[in-house]
């Protein structure tokens, strides 16, 4: 038995040895590591040995396949390098030839309609504000007047983080921009007039709705501020947005925790092949109807408070709406999740080219 191993070894590490070529290396691998293969042939037989027997070959047979193994690689190895060198020695490159073209990326639709946006609410004299996403529960719930009871608190909406050891803080991922608006009136003297975009969590998700999504809100703090600034904002800024003269707004009373009184927005639209187009008179026709867009209010009193101003002095307006809604109305697209998906279909379909990103032709007027 010893003389046999030690035959076997010698003839296996001399046929890895004279392998021209990775096939070779691979026929010598196959030949006795393989299922069939010698070596694991006399594995396969230390099952049957008594003990004593065992004890003897066992290590004799490990340490032959451990050394058929380590042969398999160092042979292999040098058989790589050897074919690179050869490619490195022959090949060569003509560093004057022009380069082939490089496939731009895309300016992902939600970038291209913050960039929208932000150009928008610049012209009419906003301000871009940020804040944290990761929020506690006073900036995100307490000071909006949104009251323990509320149902934006449950937990099916809202994602919290596990409470602080003392219980003296709570912490969540932010459910709206609005906590941005609570903390720019806390740090900058009014007048104040910002919009706040960013990312948003709360928990759903359907063809409308993500778990995360973009959301861009407004705001505007100055004294005998009234809901015809608010209406006269957002109509320019939508017929800006939809670059349309033909805009028409609806605001219908709603209710929301933060502003006082409240109105949902909604713009009319008409159908053209099949396909609804924002913009239009709805009442003028029967090819029409109103599309909600917007959420906005004028400032609750108890909200300028906890910010620390004067609701006696200072007034102002609130709205806000999602960025990825607007992106999917102005551009055609008919599924939120694919938003964030990755597909690079998708993405060369609908994105925008970064060298040639298009921008709003008429702007906003005086």
């Amino acid at each position: 038995m010893t003389t046999d191993l030690d035959q076997l070894r010698t003839d296996l590490l001399g046929s890895i040895e004279a392998a021209a070529g990775l096939d070779a290396v691979e026929a010598v691998r196959v030949h006795a590591l393989g299922k069939q293969g010698v070596v694991t042939g006399l594995l396969k037989t230390l099952g049957g040995m008594s003990p004593d027997e065992r004890q003897a070959q066992g290590p004799r047979i490990h340490g032959l396949r451990e050394a058929v193994t380590e042969a398999l690689g160092a042979r292999k190895h040098a058989l790589e390098k050897a074919t690179l060198d050869a490619r490195l020695a022959s090949e060569t490159l003509d560093m004057t030839l022009p380069v082939d073209g490089i496939a731009p990326g895309s300016v992902h639709p939600v970038s291209q309609v913050m960039d929208e946006l932000a150009e928008i609410f610049a012209d009419l004299g906003f301000a871009v504000a940020t804040g944290p996403e990761i929020e506690d529960d006073w900036h995100n719930f307490t000071a909006l007047n949104i009251p323990e009871s509320h149902p934006a608190r449950a937990m099916h909406d809202t994602f919290y983080f596990p409470p602080e050891a003392d219980g003296s803080q709570k912490y969540l991922l932010r459910t709206h921009t609005s906590p941005v608006q609570i903390r720019t009136m806390m740090q900058d003297e009014p007048p104040i007039r910002i919009i706040a975009p960013g990312r948003v969590y709360r928990s759903d998700s359907d063809a409308t709705h993500t778990p995360m999504f973009h959301q861009i809100e407004g705001l505007v703090i100055d004294k005998g501020i009234t809901l015809g600034h608010l209406k006269w904002t957002l109509e320019t800024f939508l017929k800006a947005f939809f670059e349309r003269d033909d805009i028409v707004l609806r605001l219908r009373p709603s209710y929301f925790p933060f502003t006082e009184p409240s109105a949902e927005v909604d713009v009319g639209f008409t159908w053209q092949n099949g396909k609804r187009v924002i913009g239009g008179d709805p009442r003028a026709s029967d090819n029409g109807g109103w599309m909600e867009v917007l959420g906005s209010g004028m400032v609750h009193r108890k909200v300028i408070e906890a910010a620390g101003l004067d609701p006696n002095e200072w007034q102002g307006f609130a709205f806000g709406t999602g960025v990825d809604r607007l992106a999917m109305l102005k551009y055609g697209m008919d599924d939120l999740r694919a938003f964030f998906d990755g597909d690079l279909r998708w993405l060369r379909h609908y994105g925008f080219s970064a060298l040639d990103v298009p921008t709003l032709s008429g702007g906003v007027g005086a």
